[in-house]
């Protein structure tokens, strides 16, 4: 669960960056871009980089709607294996933009923020799953959003690292 759970906090994280800025009401549907290293499963991610040599090998991330709707609950489902431990000090760096406007540029602490998703450091070596649902407010900005999480151990080991890009458009 706990690796799954990694996946979920940093989905979780972009989505409600994106949602914190609604202020529009409309109709949107969302498009996204093609990714060159794809994330497994039924979603918008794609790997910064060949993902080979990550710490967290994803198995599969699926996301019910895909891609996300506004004003509608999206269902992550995802499966991933720690190929080691992640030990306290591990940081995630998060940037979304809409557009070409920098909302969010941040480093912190991964462990702190794990207790959003009722998880705890260590993280441990292993197979996980994980099922969560996130309300995806109605009122999202119509443009598109890019969403960059980049998560390191204390050694600066990379755990992963992963972006999306979607368009809300108004219809």
């Amino acid at each position: 669960m706990k690796a799954s759970a990694l996946l979920f906090y940093l989905f979780t994280v972009s989505v409600t960056a994106v949602s914190a800025r609604s202020l529009f009401t409309s109709n949107q549907n969302a498009l996204v871009d093609d990714p060159s290293f794809p994330v497994p499963g039924k979603n918008p991610l794609n790997f910064c980089a060949d993902p080979a040599d990550y710490i967290l090998t994803i198995d599969y991330v699926d996301l019910s709607p895909n891609p996300p709707v506004p004003g509608e609950k999206l269902t992550i489902t995802a499966n991933g294996t720690f190929a080691k431990d992640i030990e306290p000090g591990a940081t995630v760096f998060l940037q979304v933009k809409y557009g070409l406007i920098t909302l969010i540029k941040q480093e912190a602490d991964l462990c702190d923020n794990l207790p959003q998703v009722d998880l705890n450091c260590p993280l441990e070596k292993g197979v996980l799953t994980l099922k969560k649902e996130v309300d995806i407010p109605k009122q999202v900005p119509p443009g598109k959003y890019t969403v960059l999480a980049d998560v390191n151990t204390v050694d600066k080991e990379k755990v992963t690292c992963m972006e999306s890009t979607v368009v809300f458009s108004r219809q």
